[in-house]
Parts: structure tokens; C-alpha cells; sequence
């Protein structure tokens, strides 16, 4: 007759331990799509009911109680494409120096501790420091031009990083084999290592956009206008855009029981456009990825 092994207390504690974990796990994960469905859910709310052709296609008047957000979402788009012309060739070139070309010493060391400061540093001092340089020094005035150098230092953190840990994993294996088929390091970087880090710079470029989109203290200090709802026709123009916009609907104004609709359809507006900027990115990445296959 054969003995029955029970399993030991060790053994029963440690399953035990993993499942409370496991579920501890899943509580959290739980919980934070909760709080995510629940933001979007008030917003759609509170937002969907002003949504409209006209909303989304006219000037706001009678002191921003009527009307629609088209200038704001025209400003947005340009500081959005302004950051991006000022972050993404800086960034990558920048990444692309840190991961291939500069030595492993004290100097990398250096650039990527400052590089992870300057991430740290809250957006109302790169909206000052934007103030400083570029509306008075430079003599850009209150423009997209200034609004844009400003978002793209402001988004260049992260663009460095993310390009630098995209190139940094991939096998050096493979630069080696470029190198010896007879390829100089520019054409190692240009037609291998690139088309292979493209995916995750893409994604970083993308998330970057996705924070610019949503900033409001760098704009307030360089180009952001309280109330312009004719179109820019310049760079060195002021414009509205939606995260100011919907700030002073929130807090200033001549009727709040009129422009609080207003506020929730332009955060709604807002989210939107950074939802179809992260499907793009998605779009972008699948692409790239297909390619390398």
C-alpha cells in the first residue's frame, strides 16, 4: 500500500504567498483601468452633448459662452508639428551620438545625468526660461515660433533617451557583421541599426508629442493667447491652443455656467487628439516591425 505525500508547510506557505500576490497583482491592474475608464467616462459625459460640426469648425464668441475651438485646435496641431521639427532631429542625432560614437566614459556619463535632470525640471521653468530667451532676448515676441522651441526642449529629454535605449539593444552582433561586409560606421548606423531601433524611437517620439499636446505653463509664458480667434498666418503669430483654452474657460470668464460645457468638450476634443496620436504611433510601429520581418 503506497504512502500518501502531503505536501510540506514550506511548500503550502509559498503557494499561498503566490496567490496573494497574484491577486494583489490583478487588483492593481484593475484598479487602474478603473480610474482611467472613469476619467474618460466623466469626460465623455460631461463633453459629448457640446461636440458638434460647428464646435469643432468655428471661433468661439460672445466671450468664449458660444462657438467653437477651431483656433484652438488649429494652435495646438502648429506647436505639436513646431516641437517636433525642434525635438526629433536634435534627439535622435543626439541618441545616435550617445549609443554609437561617444566613448564609455565620464563624458556619456555626464550628458545622460543632465539629460535625465533636464527631464526632471518642471515645465513652468522651461516656459520661463522660453520667456527669457526666445520671446525677449531672440525678439520672437508672444509667437508659435517661441512656443515651439520651447515644447521641443522641453519634449528633447525624452526623445534623447529613448533613442539611445532603443540603439543601445540591439546586438552588436549585428553592427559587427555590417563592419565586416565592408560597410563604414555611418552606413552600419544608416541601413542596419536604425530600420532596427525604428520601432521604439518611434514610440518615443510619439509620447513625446503626447506630452507637448497637453502642456500648458510653457505656452502661457510664450504664445498663448487668451482670446485670438482668427487663424495664425505666421510663425512669429500668436494662437490659442486647447490646453490654455481650457484653462481659462475653467477659471476666468464672463458667464461659468455657459463655458463649463465648453471646458468639458475641449478636454474631450484634447483626448481625442492624443488617443489618435497613440494609434498613429501604434500604426507607425507595426509598420516599421513588419519591414524588419
Amino acid at each position: 500500500m503506497k504512502s500518501v505525500e502531503y505536501p510540506s508547510r514550506y511548500a503550502v506557505r509559498k503557494r499561498y504567498a503566490q496567490r496573494v500576490a497574484f491577486w494583489l497583482f490583478r487588483f492593481f491592474s484593475l484598479f487602474i483601468a478603473f480610474i482611467l475608464f472613469a476619467i474618460l467616462g466623466f469626460i465623455i459625459y460631461k463633453g459629448a452633448g457640446v461636440l458638434s460640426w460647428d464646435f469643432l469648425t468655428k471661433a468661439p464668441s460672445d466671450g468664449m459662452t458660444s462657438g467653437g475651438i477651431f483656433p484652438a485646435i488649429v494652435g495646438t496641431l502648429c506647436l505639436m508639428a513646431g516641437s517636433a521639427v525642434v525635438a526629433f532631429p536634435i534627439g535622435i542625432m543626439s541618441g545616435i551620438y550617445m549609443s554609437e560614437f561617444a566613448s564609455k566614459g565620464w563624458v556619456v556619463k555626464f550628458i545622460r545625468l543632465m539629460t535625465n535632470n533636464l527631464s526632471g525640471v518642471p515645465s513652468i521653468v522651461f516656459g520661463l526660461f522660453g520667456m527669457a530667451l526666445f520671446v525677449k532676448y531672440l525678439n520672437f515676441g508672444d509667437s508659435i515660433l517661441a512656443g515651439s522651441l520651447t515644447l521641443g526642449m522641453l519634449s528633447l529629454p525624452l526623445v534623447i533617451r529613448t533613442t539611445e535605449e532603443a540603439l543601445k539593444d540591439i546586438p552588436d552582433s549585428m553592427r559587427e557583421g555590417s563592419l565586416a561586409l565592408g560597410a563604414s560606421k555611418l552606413q552600419t548606423i544608416w541601413r542596419v541599426i536604425l530600420p532596427m531601433g525604428m520601432p521604439r524611437i518611434i514610440t518615443g517620439l510619439i509620447l513625446s508629442l503626447g506630452r507637448v499636446s497637453g502642456e500648458t505653463a510653457p505656452i502661457l509664458f510664450t504664445c498663448a493667447a487668451y482670446f485670438f480667434p482668427q487663424l495664425p498666418t505666421s510663425i512669429f503669430d500668436q494662437c490659442m491652443a486647447l490646453p490654455y483654452h481650457l484653462y481659462v474657460l475653467s477659471t476666468s470668464g464672463t458667464d461659468m455656467a455657459a463655458q463649463q460645457p465648453i471646458a468639458y468638450g475641449t478636454a474631450l476634443v484634447l483626448i481625442v487628439i492624443i488617443l489618435i496620436i497613440n494609434l498613429l504611433s501604434g500604426a507607425l510601429r507595426r509598420y516599421f516591425e513588419n519591414r524588419l520581418k
